[in-house]
């Protein structure tokens, strides 16, 4: 058999086994272990409500006013937990940031809106409002929002739902998770889960 045949055949050979290996046998293992392991978060960590799915934990989403005319912007609803800004509006087919740079005008602009807006529906001092609450996340689909600016929401929740201030307080506890590994990052509250939490409550 002449040479170059033989090294195409090999090649051929190798081909097809990396194919088995790499494309067939390594994903269905790695699907198989993460299936047995860490099911809930392999299947994207759905949360669901009476067998409905209502969102992922993994994933951001709005909480909004009811509305009849789709054209009309969304209005944010009191009674519930609010995420923070997104440069994508909580759309999981449009993941990204605004890429505006500390020295833009028109993130500037945006964030003593955002301060302005944040303030008066929270009914505080826009002084105090969180950062969180005024930047959207790199993403656009952060489900996460700062222990303090949960904290801040607690009276507008609680005010809306005729609910203890209190009651709320421990609720936002309940759900905080802590850094990751003990030493990265800062603990977070997952708003679909703290929301669904508060819906839960009789």
């Amino acid at each position: 058999m002449p040479t170059f045949l033989r090294t195409h055949l090999t090649a051929l050979r190798m081909l097809l086994v990396m194919t088995v290996i790499l494309g067939i046998a390594y994903p269905l293992l790695v699907t198989g272990v993460s299936q047995l392991a860490f099911q809930q978060r392999a299947n994207g960590s759905i949360v669901e409500v009476d067998g409905k799915p209502v969102g992922s934990g993994l994933l951001g989403q709005r909480f909004d006013l009811p509305q009849s005319d789709p054209s009309a912007p969304a209005r944010p609803d009191p009674k519930w937990f609010q995420p923070r800004p997104s440069a994508g509006g909580y759309d999981p087919t449009a993941s990204g940031a605004s890429n505006l740079g500390p020295n833009s005008a028109d993130l500037l602009k945006a964030v003593q809106e955002r301060r302005a807006a944040v303030a008066a529906f929270d009914g505080v001092d826009p002084a105090t409002v969180p950062p969180d609450a005024l930047t959207a996340s790199g993403s656009g689909l952060d489900p996460h929002i700062s222990v303090a600016y949960a904290k801040q929401q607690v009276g507008r929740v609680a005010r809306e739902r005729g609910l203890p201030a209190a009651q709320l307080d421990r609720l936002v506890e309940e759900h905080t998770d802590g850094r990751s590994l003990g030493f990265l990052g800062q603990p977070g509250v997952n708003v679909l889960e703290l929301n669904q939490a508060v819906a839960a409550l009789k």
